[in-house]
């Protein structure tokens, strides 16, 4: 076997201080998904808080499922109760941490808030790894940095690449849109981390879009609107390495349209549940019961412990609202997490499932 050479890395350009522009026809449709985006987010008013945790799960979801991490709304509802039976939704559930975390994180754009997202994706699943740039070269596509589709660059060069994405995501005279998705591909093609880049990056998206005063209350569903054409996406990424900027920002100006649409159908859906939910109760609920009602939006699959935690309600008082819950059709028994009973929201499971079904219909033409 004849011995090969050192492999050559990327050398990725400075965008700090880069004026980065887009045809007329691009321009126009980030302008319209910036509108709808706002728009969505003020739509969804009062009832904000209960979506935000749902939007958030779903972003997650479809960002893992551009991965191949697939999984049900049943599964990943579990997972988040704590149950490890399946590995893929327990990295799902990992990645609503990272996305969390992002959220959380959006008022400071810095290097330390990207470890920060990255350690909530890989903490559980990876914790050697979790929140440290890698120092090793890693590869996209083939076996080995000779026979790779792309290698980004070298591991020394990691650091002040970031720092330069950085100042360049801290600007405040470049349409948003139009900068998250060139921060994004810009983070992907850095690939800073050995493992986790590619959901590390997408919650970035959720982080800036919060930062620039896009969203204010949910996070939008990016990644399931990149799932309806994921070759699309992985295309444009493609183009952006090779200099062209266009195809990347056209690409995330649709999915985010996509995504607006996909959410307020969500929306309607939880909507009408909740309407069937409290239609079922035999009386006006109280207050302790509407808490518990309201926490199955939020947590699809819940124990009494976790009810009690949520709202500061006693033993008896969360058993009893289950029950009442549960007799109004919107709570089924389903088994044992942890040894805890729990149950499931099974219009929420199907409304979340349905979600993901639409996200992954490829648009045609």
């Amino acid at each position: 076997m004849c011995a090969r050479g050192p492999s050559r890395a990327a050398v990725v350009p400075q965008i700090a201080d880069c004026d980065p522009r887009v045809s007329g026809r691009t321009s126009a449709l980030v302008e319209e998904a910036t509108i709808e985006t706002v728009r969505f987010d003020r739509d969804l008013g009062d009832a904000a808080a209960l979506f935000a945790a749902l939007l958030l799960r779903s972003e997650s979801a479809a960002s893992s499922q551009i991965e191949n991490l697939t999984v049900g709304a049943r599964r990943l509802a579990f997972a988040q109760l704590g149950d490890r039976s399946s590995v893929y939704a327990a990295l799902v559930a990992s990645n609503i941490s990272a996305m969390s975390a992002a959220i959380d994180l959006a008022e400071n754009l810095c290097s330390e808030n990207i470890l920060a997202m990255h350690r909530g994706l890989l903490e559980s699943s990876e914790p050697q790894l979790a929140g440290r740039y890698r120092a090793e070269a890693v590869w996209i596509g083939g076996n080995s940095p000779h026979s790779a589709m792309f290698v980004p660059p070298h591991e020394d060069r990691v650091g002040p690449g970031i720092a330069d994405l950085v100042r360049f995501m801290q600007r405040d005279d470049i349409p948003a849109l139009t900068q998250t998705a060139i921060s994004h591909a810009q983070f992907e093609t850095i690939h800073p981390f050995p493992d986790g880049n590619g959901r590390t990056g997408r919650a970035l998206v959720g982080s800036m879009l919060r930062n620039k005063g896009v969203t204010e209350k949910v996070t939008i569903p990016v990644s399931s609107g990149l799932l309806t054409d994921t070759a699309a996406y992985f295309d444009a990424l493609g183009a952006y390495r090779e200099g062209d900027i266009e195809p990347v920002v056209d690409m995330f100006a649709k999915p985010t349209l996509r995504a607006t649409g996909n959410g307020r159908k969500l929306a309607a859906d939880i909507r009408n549940v909740r309407e069937q939910v409290l239609a079922g109760f035999l009386r006006p609920p109280g207050e302790g019961l509407k808490q518990a009602t309201e926490l199955i939006f939020r947590e699809p699959a819940m124990t009494a412990q976790l009810l009690m935690h949520a709202t500061g309600q006693s033993s008896s008082t969360a058993y009893r609202n289950i029950e009442r819950i549960e007799q109004a059709g919107a709570l089924k028994a389903a088994g044992h997490v942890n040894g805890q009973r729990a149950w499931i929201a099974p219009k929420v499971i199907a409304a979340l499932d349905d979600f993901a079904t639409r996200a992954c219909r490829r648009v045609r033409g």
